[in-house]
């Protein structure tokens, strides 16, 4: 890596670009990472683009295309190694080569075993100057659930609550409508964008009928696949997610005995029935729904409730964020929690969480929390 303080600072500024480009892309590339790519010659942008909705192509090959004969000679600023593997497209690092690319600079190594260091090795083999490490700590948060998935074979966890002051989510009676303002719902569906799949549990789905779709102006297309952890397959019929499940993909996570019958009829419906083993109460359990998440190419999972769904994923210790929205009302003991019991006995070994920042939306608030380390 080179050592000279002016080009250092180039590199990240244009490393900053592509970073910039891939977070447009979170949430709409399907299983394959939302990856950035600047081609520069002589000091000067030649093209950029990120990878495209759905997975393909991918950044580098879009950039490649953009700038034509003008990539030859150029740096490649790259948010993950290019890949080095044939797939339905070539690798992206035989295309660098190709193009005459004579730098590449990349944030970060993919764990994919497909590449691993394989795409560096390549462009190095070539005669390319490679640059690694530059920017890297901003990629890995924009590509946190592909290297979640990549590396732990599950995908990343944000655990949403919308609660009182006193963290209660609904009146005695179940009203809750709206404990939060409309400047915190549409963050929230900013969120369900940005995301590859959103989870409820059964009885928040009868409860709530909800869509669980993205309903910001622009984005309607871009709502994410709905899971419902459903032990039983118990949802309605009539019921919001079933009837359009053939319009938006909808999965159902069902015990692994409930009957065959009953998984047909949902599928008829269009839904995806992943029956998985259980958590010894009646229950999916939580590792084995983000095993069969992870299979189905989910990076990133946002989790809207209930309290019991909620719970069971900080007992599972499987939340990495915690968007945690506070209204500015007090509802009282007599309210719905925002949790059910964790069974904690002693505070040592409470569920932990950092705090990353607070916002105000409206009347509101959006605090941000990591999982403690």
């Amino acid at each position: 890596m080179t050592t000279d303080p002016s080009i250092a600072a180039a590199d990240r500024a244009f490393m900053a670009v592509a970073l910039r480009l891939a977070r447009r892309g979170t949430g709409r590339t399907a299983d394959n990472p939302s990856v950035g790519c600047v081609l520069v010659r002589d000091g000067r942008i030649v093209a950029r683009a990120r990878t495209s909705d759905g997975g393909r192509p991918h950044a580098e090959a879009n950039a490649l295309a953009l700038a034509g004969e003008a990539a030859r000679g150029a740096t490649a600023y790259v948010t993950l190694e290019p890949c080095a593997h044939w797939g339905r497209t070539p690798p992206c690092s035989k295309a660098l080569i190709e193009a005459g690319i004579a730098r590449v600079v990349v944030a970060v190594e993919d764990p994919d075993p497909r590449v691993d260091g394989g795409g560096l090795a390549m462009l190095r083999a070539a005669g390319i100057e490679v640059v690694t490490g530059v920017e890297t700590a901003a990629a890995e948060s924009v590509l946190a659930g592909y290297l979640k998935r990549r590396r732990t074979g599950r995908p990343a966890v944000t655990l949403k609550l919308a609660a009182s002051l006193d963290g209660r989510i609904a009146t005695a009676t179940g009203a809750s409508r709206w404990i939060t303002g409309p400047e915190a719902r549409a963050r929230g569906h900013l969120m369900r964008a940005r995301h590859d799949a959103i989870l409820i549990g059964a009885g928040t789905a009868a409860a709530d009928d909800p869509e669980l779709t993205c309903r910001l102006p622009g984005l309607e297309a871009q709502s994410p696949v709905r899971v419902v952890l459903d032990s039983n397959l118990s949802l309605s019929p009539t019921s919001r997610l079933m009837a359009t499940a053939g319009q938006v993909p909808t999965w159902l996570v069902c015990r692994g005995d409930v009957p065959d019958r009953r998984q047909a009829d949902c599928s008829r419906f269009g839904a995806t029935v992943l029956p998985v083993a259980g958590d010894g109460e009646g229950r999916p359990a939580v590792d084995a729904v983000l095993a069969v998440l992870a299979g189905g190419g989910i990076n990133s999972v946002l989790v809207e409730g209930g309290a019991a769904v909620a719970a069971a994923f900080l007992r599972a210790d499987a939340v990495d964020i915690l968007a945690l929205f506070r209204a500015p009302v007090a509802i009282g003991g007599d309210g719905r929690a925002a949790l059910d019991g964790l069974g904690v006995t002693d505070l040592a070994g409470a569920p932990r969480f950092r705090s990353h920042g607070i916002e105000c939306l409206g009347a509101d608030t959006l605090e941000t929390l990591r999982r403690a380390t």
